[in-house]
């Protein structure tokens, strides 16, 4: 007998203890129990160690923190009808716990779907370049419809990314070759504006080659001419000056010495092989000449040899070494001037040039 009430003394604490531990509740710090008995809402329950009536009262738990959600990938059709396959995350947080549990039946479920078919309306509106090229308006567009409809069901969208933007096939490849083409349009126009620039630099540089060639040539046509001019000058002058010499000298010359000149020369030519000889003056003039000078009784006139008093001025003044050494000296520094007026930037002339361009003045 004793056994039988020690026995239903021990299944009594056991069922005492079911009992009470089917009633103890652990609230993380980080969700959020909502206490339900007998079907009436009795309250919140925060964190913490807590015991409610078991079997009769049912207590539900929500998190708090931040969920992420993944926005499955669709097909949507943009508004110029390029098929793009598109998927998002959700960042999602609950801060109404009463609202989330009481007013929609999974509000991850919902929100996943209320998602899909907002990014099908967002992207049904605008062209494919505005979707690959725009998806900050897109992100910002989602987050306000998905906020403004979950705020009823106290959940915060926090934030929405638009993680991939794929065309399918036939719109890739079209994007493909159409990238292609642009970026060979591009290459294209710097190929050209390449060989513009070019042909710009060329054409530039042929311009200043030719002017400074033909500014050379100019000077050095120049140099040359009034080298030669100086040359004839002198050469004039050296002419003139010998002529006058032998003028003055012939002039002492009297009537003998003209006719033993005369003879001298008519020997000179019959010494010849020619069996016709030419006299460019008169032979009985000669001979009568000839016979005075041998001892005829005619005697010739004093005042043929008698040589006249010419004017030494006449001759002119014959250039010195010194004078012609001034002259060269000038025409050197005058060369210098010229070539340094008509040089082009950058050029220098040195004694080397200078000798050259003497040279060919002197020759």
């Amino acid at each position: 007998m004793a056994f039988i009430e020690t026995f239903i003394t021990i299944v009594l604490i056991i069922i005492i203890l079911i009992i009470f531990a089917r009633g103890v509740v652990i609230i993380q710090p980080y969700e959020q129990g909502l206490q339900i008995r007998l079907g009436q809402y009795i309250g919140r329950m925060n964190q913490g160690f807590r015991w409610v009536v078991p079997f009769i009262t049912q207590v539900v738990k929500l998190d708090l923190r931040t969920l992420v959600i993944d926005i499955p990938s669709q097909e949507v059709i943009t508004k110029d009808n390029s098929p793009t396959n598109v998927d998002a995350i959700v960042y999602i947080r609950v801060i109404d716990p009463e609202k989330a549990f009481f007013e929609v039946a999974n509000y991850r479920m919902a929100t996943v779907a209320l998602a899909q078919t907002s990014l099908r309306g967002i992207i049904g509106d605008m062209e494919l370049d505005e979707v690959l090229y725009n998806r900050e308006s897109i992100n910002t567009r989602l987050r306000d419809i998905l906020d403004r409809e979950t705020d009823q069901w106290g959940v915060k969208v926090e934030r929405v990314e638009i993680k991939e933007v794929d065309p399918v096939g036939a719109v890739k490849q079209a994007m493909t070759e159409q990238t292609a083409a642009e970026r060979e349009r591009r290459a294209a126009i710097l190929r050209a504006d390449g060989e513009k620039r070019s042909a710009i630099l060329k054409a530039e540089g042929l311009k200043k080659s030719m002017i400074l060639e033909a500014e050379g040539e100019r000077q050095s046509k120049i140099l040359k001419a009034d080298g030669e001019r100086m040359s004839q000058i002198l050469r004039s002058q050296g002419e003139a000056q010998g002529l006058r010499v032998l003028s003055i000298g012939a002039r002492s010359l009297d009537k003998r010495a003209i006719t033993v000149l005369s003879l001298d020369a008519l020997k000179t030519m019959s010494a010849g092989q020619a069996t016709k000889i030419i006299f460019p003056f008169e032979i009985s003039s000669l001979i009568r000449q000839g016979a005075k000078f041998l001892g005829a009784t005619e005697e010739m006139d004093e005042s043929e040899s008698t040589a006249d008093n010419l004017d030494e001025s006449l001759l002119g003044d014959i250039p010195s070494a010194e004078h012609i050494a001034e002259v060269v000296k000038s025409i050197e520094d005058e060369t210098k001037a010229i070539m340094k007026e008509g040089q082009a930037p950058g050029i220098e002339i040195s004694d080397k040039d200078v000798i050259v361009e003497k040279k060919l003045i002197s020759e």
